[in-house]
C-alpha cells in the first residue's frame, strides 16, 4: 500500500508523478474507512484530496505557512504530515483533533475552527515575514462557504492592497461565486495553467518591465488585456479589483494542473487568488449524493452509508418543529440561520414557510443585525445558531438588539459541552455573555417539553431580547416534566443546596443521591430554568444564608451563574457558608465525549458529590 510509505510531506514530494493517482485513491479509501469508525468531517475532506496533495508537492508546510479556514478539510493534511496512525483516536479524549492544532505538529500553522478568518491571519503572517526579512510562502485555504462571511472580505481587501506575496486558494465546492463561465473561460483556464504560458509571462515581464520606456508598453498592453478580459470573463474581476492576480477556475481534481498553478502563484510574488473547483464527497458515492449528510457524520457502515447508531429525538429537531407550528399560528414569526438550516432543525420550516426563512450564510453578525431590522418592523425573528458561532455576533447583540430592547429570539443550539469537535466548538461562553447584556432574558430548558414551552414563552409572552439555550442531541434530556416557574425545587434536603440548569440538573440529582447513599447527606436540588435576569427576588424564597451552595456548570468560571448567585445573596446578607463552584474554570475543553469531559472537570455526579462532601467536612 503506497500510503503506508508516506510519513512526511517529503515522501509526497519524492513520489513519481505516475504514482500520485494511486496515492489519492488510497487516501480516499483511508478517509472513508477511518471516519466510518470514529465519525468526523468526511465530504469536505474527500473533495480536497488532490488539492492537499498538490500543496504538499509544491510547498514545505514545516516552513511555509498553510492557514486553513474552518479547518474541517484538514484530514488529508494530517495524514500526510505524520499523523495517519493516530486517526483511530480522531476527535476522542486525548486523541487527534479534527481541526488544525499547532500543538500537534509544526505543519499546522494556526488553530482553525470558525470560518472566514484565514486571509486576515495569513496576511499577518506575510507581513511578519516581510518585517523579519524571512523567505517562505504563506497560503490561505478558504472554502466558498466561508466567503459568505464579511471578515473574509475585510482580509481580502487589505491583502490585495498590501502587495504582500500571499496565495489565497479558493476551494469552490458548491456555491456559485461566478456565473457559469462557459467554454471560453474553460479554454482560458487551460491555457493559463500551462507551464509554457507562465514561463512566457515571466519572460514578457522581464523584457518590458525593467526600463521606463518599455514599462509604458507593458502597462498599456496590460490595460488592454485587462479590459478585454473583463468583457469576456467578468467573474474574475471581483478579486482583481481588490488587487489580486486571479488564476482559474481550474479542476481541483487535476493534480498536475494544480501543481503547475500553485508553482506559478508562488513565482508571481504578490497577492494571488487561485480558484479551484472541487466536488464535495468526491470518490464516495453516498457522500457525493448527499454531501450535507456526510459533512459531519457519526460512525457509519461504509458499505451502505447508514449510521451504525441511528440518532433518536434531539433538541434541534424539537426546536424546528415547534417553531414551524408557531409560524403556522402567527404570520409574524420568521426563522433566521447562518448556513446551519439542517444542523439547527430548520429544514422543515424552510420547506413549509420559504418566504419567512432566511439563511444568510456564514455571517452571524449580519444575521443578528438583520433580525434586529425584522423586529424593528414588527416581525418576530427567531435566530437559530450554534452557541460557539453566536460569539461572532456579540457586538450586534448589544448595539443592534439590546440597546433598543428589540424582541429578537435566539435559539442557542449546542449550548454547553458538545464533545468531539473540541475547543473551538464547545458552547461554554453564551451563558456568561448573554446574561451580562442588559435586558436579555435567558431560558434554559432541560428537556423537550420545556423547550417547547419556553420557546412559546420566548416568542409570544416575553418582551425584549430572549435566548433559549439547549444542548446538542437529546440523550441528556431531563425527565419529561415542565414548569413555568423560573426556579423550582426538584429534591428536598437541608444538608447542602445544589443549584443547576439545563442538562446539568441530571448530574446534580445523581450527585445528591450519591451523597445520600455514601454519606447520609440529604442535599436539596434546585432547578434553575431562567439564568437571566437573576436577582434576589428569584433567589430569596430558597436561601436564608449560611448554607453550603454548590453550582455545577459546563461553562467557564468568570461570570458564571454560581458567582453571580453568590454575589447577589452576599449583597443581601444571605451569603452561603461555603460556595462550591464546579465548572471549566479558565480551561478550554478539548475533544472527547461529554461524559469524559464532565469527568475530567469534576462535573459528573462523583466529582460534584466529592466537592460537596469536602465542603461539608471543612466546617466540622
Amino acid at each position: 500500500m503506497l500510503l503506508e510509505s508516506i510519513h512526511s510531506p517529503a515522501d509526497v514530494r519524492a513520489l513519481p508523478d505516475g504514482q500520485l493517482p494511486q496515492l489519492c485513491q488510497e487516501l480516499r479509501e483511508f478517509l472513508v474507512g477511518s471516519v466510518s469508525e470514529t465519525g468526523g468531517h468526511l465530504a469536505s475532506n474527500l473533495g480536497a484530496v488532490e488539492l492537499t496533495v498538490a500543496v504538499h508537492r509544491v510547498f514545505d508546510t514545516a516552513r511555509d505557512r498553510l492557514v486553513f479556514d474552518v479547518g474541517h478539510q484538514c484530514y488529508v493534511h494530517k495524514a500526510l504530515t505524520g499523523r495517519r496512525e493516530l486517526f483511530s483516536t480522531l476527535r476522542q479524549f486525548g486523541g487527534l483533533s479534527g481541526f488544525p492544532k499547532p500543538r500537534e505538529s509544526e505543519h499546522d500553522a494556526f488553530v482553525a475552527g470558525h470560518a472566514s478568518n484565514s486571509v486576515s491571519v495569513a496576511l499577518g503572517m506575510a507581513r511578519a515575514r516581510t518585517l523579519q526579512k524571512a523567505d517562505y510562502s504563506v497560503l490561505a485555504l478558504i472554502g466558498d462557504g466561508a466567503l459568505t462571511g464579511g471578515l473574509s472580505y475585510e482580509g481580502l481587501n487589505d491583502a490585495g492592497a498590501s502587495g504582500e506575496p500571499l496565495i489565497v486558494i479558493l476551494n469552490d465546492n458548491g456555491m456559485s461565486i461566478n456565473p457559469n463561465v462557459g467554454a471560453l473561460s474553460q479554454h482560458l483556464s487551460r491555457l493559463r495553467s500551462k507551464p509554457t504560458y507562465y514561463h512566457f509571462k515571466k519572460f514578457y515581464r522581464r523584457l518590458f518591465g525593467a526600463q521606463p520606456e518599455k514599462s509604458r508598453i507593458y502597462r498599456f498592453n496590460h490595460r488592454v488585456k485587462t479590459s478585454l478580459k473583463r468583457i469576456l470573463w467578468p467573474g474574475s474581476t471581483l478579486f482583481e479589483d481588490m488587487g489580486f492576480t486571479y488564476l482559474g477556475p481550474i479542476d481541483g481534481h487535476d493534480l498536475n494542473r494544480l501543481c503547475h498553478m500553485l508553482e506559478w502563484a508562488r513565482e508571481l510574488r504578490g497577492p494571488v487568488l487561485v480558484h479551484v473547483r472541487t466536488v464535495k464527497g468526491k470518490g464516495y458515492s453516498f457522500a457525493e449524493k448527499d454531501p450535507s449528510k456526510f459533512h459531519g457524520v457519526s460512525p457509519f457502515d461504509p458499505a451502505t452509508g447508514l449510521l451504525k447508531k441511528p440518532g433518536g429525538e434531539n433538541f434541534s429537531a424539537v426546536f424546528g418543529r415547534t417553531l414551524a407550528a408557531m409560524a403556522a399560528e402567527d404570520g409574524r414569526v420568521c426563522a433566521v440561520t447562518a448556513a446551519m438550516a439542517d444542523g439547527t432543525g430548520l429544514t422543515g420550516f424552510a420547506r413549509e414557510f420559504p418566504e419567512r426563512f432566511f439563511d444568510v450564510g456564514i455571517a452571524e453578525g449580519h444575521a443578528v443585525a438583520m433580525a434586529a431590522g425584522l423586529a424593528k418592523q414588527n416581525m418576530i425573528p427567531v435566530l437559530a445558531v450554534y452557541s460557539t458561532f453566536l460569539q461572532r455576533g456579540y457586538d450586534m447583540l448589544i448595539h443592534d438588539v439590546a440597546l433598543q430592547g428589540l424582541h429578537v429570539v435566539l435559539g442557542v443550539d449546542r449550548a454547553g459541552l458538545v464533545g468531539p469537535d473540541g475547543e473551538t466548538h464547545q458552547g461554554c461562553f453564551d451563558a456568561l455573555f448573554l446574561s451580562e447584556i442588559p435586558g436579555f432574558t435567558v431560558l434554559c430548558p432541560a428537556n423537550f417539553a420545556e423547550l417547547r414551552a419556553m420557546l412559546h414563552q420566548a416568542v409570544f409572552e416575553t418582551k425584549g431580547p430572549v435566548a433559549v439555550r439547549y444542548p446538542r442531541g437529546g440523550e441528556g434530556a431531563f425527565r419529561e416534566d415542565t414548569s413555568q416557574e423560573p426556579l423550582v425545587c426538584i429534591r428536598q434536603g437541608s444538608g447542602a443546596t445544589l443549584l443547576a440548569y439545563g442538562p446539568m440538573v441530571n448530574n446534580a440529582l445523581e450527585a445528591a443521591e450519591r451523597l445520600h447513599a455514601e454519606h447520609g447527606i440529604e442535599a436539596r436540588v434546585l432547578k434553575l430554568n431562567r439564568i437571566a435576569p437573576l436577582d434576589m427576588a428569584l433567589l430569596a424564597p430558597w436561601f436564608q444564608g449560611g448554607e453550603i451552595l454548590a453550582v455545577p456548570e459546563d461553562a467557564f468560571g468568570a461570570g458564571c451563574v454560581g458567582q453571580r448567585a453568590a454575589a447577589i445573596l452576599a449583597q443581601h446578607g444571605k451569603a452561603p457558608r461555603r460556595l462550591v463552584l464546579r465548572n471549566l474554570g479558565g480551561t478550554f475543553a478539548p475533544e472527547g465525549s461529554i461524559a469524559q469531559l464532565e469527568h475530567s472537570f469534576g462535573l459528573d455526579d462523583a466529582g460534584i458529590a466529592s466537592a460537596v462532601w469536602e465542603a461539608v467536612n471543612h466546617g466540622q
